[in-house]
């Protein structure tokens, strides 16, 4: 071979290799997941990776309408006690099992049923689910649930493959999504692969999906502006100038569903037992000593929305007539002195390690301070702090929630009796009766009535502190093209490529 031929050879390997070289989009997000397991997991964090992961029956759109994703089409009977969902044909789970109706009990039926599910309180409407055919399942329901759907598109709805789905799910989950599980490090990494089954594969562009958890804001921005990671999540407002400032990247700023919250342990085992859990006017003192507006201006440059109720501020069930309350320490001080309190108070109030989640805890600190609270605070990644709220072991924590497009998904699960999510365990039958009518009447006027009828209660008994909503601060390097934002700030890779 001629010495030309073997050029001519060399390049054109190097032309096929480049071709077909593995392409990988790097997200960086700021926790750790905790389960990946849809019955079990509750973090943020967590449904980014699912997004990729774990198709849903029902998705959400960026208006926030529910779409088909596993089920094509539903319909309710008459009475609003039964829907049947009609089943995409053709799809199949990462290990080759077929999705059909028999899939959709199993996941139903395991959410409903698994002891540490905490799925429960979301489809708790549902009694049992019949499997009319391959491709069409029946969900019989107690009573008529407005909140269904809704459920449905989030990790409800999530389908595991049944034969893959014993023992401990998380650490291998098998679902039917456009990427399947490789491998998961923890605290370091989660790596996806391409499934070349997906129905819809044409639409994904990358062979590999990794997910890198990296809680410092500051690090997460500048491996992004290094190279080392093509999209990041949750950038801290401080930084939106720097990042438009940088012709390499894009940012998305868009209005979100995801909020804040403070809860108090008022009766989940002995670290209940303190003054601020037992007492309701010490819990409104905490309250009355913090100013949510000057906690938007120091730390979130005005971006935020200061708020006092589980709904996004474009919800039309926000109570506009239910004002944020103005900090007042003299109010919050007669409110100790009235229980009887000594101050100062200790209070142990647990954050997360995020740099700006205990910059935002040292404002509460000190502002607290100053009404009579010694407030002591705790650091601990996101996911142990989950875990400790559910087991009690917390006496005040602040915590995050990625909200829903309904309103019973961002006060149901947290405030009822036996809310799957009240790490509080606060209880009060009148709201539960009141949140449980709102989930079974689709009459606008008449949720909105509940839960205004709703509002009151919480702030009397303050089991919570809802502090502000978050918009969605998403940035990506300009290569990376076809992302479509969306409220619920999930990371989309449908149509999503890298172009020079």
């Amino acid at each position: 071979m001629t010495r030309l031929r073997i050029l001519i050879a060399a390049l054109a390997l190097l032309a096929s290799t480049a071709a077909f070289a593995e392409t990988t989009i790097k997200i960086g997000i700021q926790d750790d997941p905790d389960f990946l397991d849809p019955a079990r997991s509750r973090t943020y964090a967590s449904r980014l990776v699912f997004t990729a992961l774990c198709d849903k029956l029902v998705d959400v759109a960026p208006d926030l309408t529910f779409v088909p994703q596993l089920a094509t089409a539903w319909t309710w009977s008459a009475d609003n006690k039964v829907l049947t969902m009609t089943l995409r044909d053709g799809v199949t789970f990462h290990d080759g099992e077929p999705f059909d109706a028999a899939a959709v009990k199993f996941n139903l039926d395991r959410s409903r049923t698994l002891p540490e599910s905490l799925r429960k309180s979301e489809i708790a409407s549902i009694v049992s689910v019949d499997v009319v055919d391959a491709k069409t399942v029946a969900i019989n329901l107690k009573q008529p649930d407005a909140t269904l759907i809704a459920q449905l598109s989030d990790r409800a709805g999530m389908m595991l493959a049944p034969k893959a789905s014993t023992g401990d799910v998380g650490a291998k989950p098998v679902c039917s999504g456009p990427y399947k599980f490789l491998q998961r490090v923890q605290q370091d990494r989660i790596a996806l692969t391409r499934f070349d089954g997906y129905w819809n594969r044409a639409a994904y562009h990358f062979d590999k999906v990794v997910f890198l958890p990296i809680p410092d804001t500051s690090v997460r921005l500048a491996n992004l502006r290094a190279g080392d990671l093509d999209i990041i999540e949750r950038v801290a407002p401080t930084d939106i100038k720097t990042v438009k400032d940088d012709k390499s990247l894009h940012v998305f700023n868009n209005p979100g569903l995801g909020f804040s919250f403070i809860t108090f342990n008022v009766a989940n085992g002995d670290r209940a037992k303190t003054p601020i859990g037992q007492d309701k006017r010490i819990r409104k003192a905490f309250e009355l000593a913090i100013d949510r507006s000057a906690i938007n201006d120091v730390v979130f440059e005005g971006l935020y929305t200061p708020s006092n109720q589980p709904f996004p501020p474009t919800s039309p069930f926000v109570d506009k007539s239910f004002a944020l309350p103005a900090r007042d320490v003299a109010k919050s001080q007669a409110l100790l002195a009235a229980a009887g309190v000594k101050t100062p108070l200790d209070v142990e109030l647990t954050v997360s390690n995020s740099p700006i989640t205990q910059q935002v805890g040292q404002i509460i600190q000190a502002m607290a301070g100053e009404a009579g609270f010694n407030v002591k605070l705790v650091a601990t990644e996101f996911a142990t702090l989950l875990s400790q709220q559910q087991t009690g072991r917390f006496q005040a924590s602040m915590q995050y929630w990625s909200g829903r497009p309904g309103p019973d998904g961002n006060i149901h699960q947290f405030l009822t009796c036996k809310g799957s999510q009240n790490d509080s365990h606060y209880c009060n039958p009148k709201l539960d009766d009141l949140l449980n009518t709102a989930r079974t009447t689709t009459d606008l006027a008449q949720r909105k009535a509940l839960y205004a009828q709703a509002l009151p209660i919480l702030a009397d008994d303050m089991p919570s502190i809802d502090l502000y909503f978050e918009p969605r601060l998403i940035v990506m390097q300009n290569k990376i093209k076809g992302f479509v934002p969306n409220p619920d700030g999930l990371i989309r890779l449908k149509d999503v490529e890298a172009k020079p």
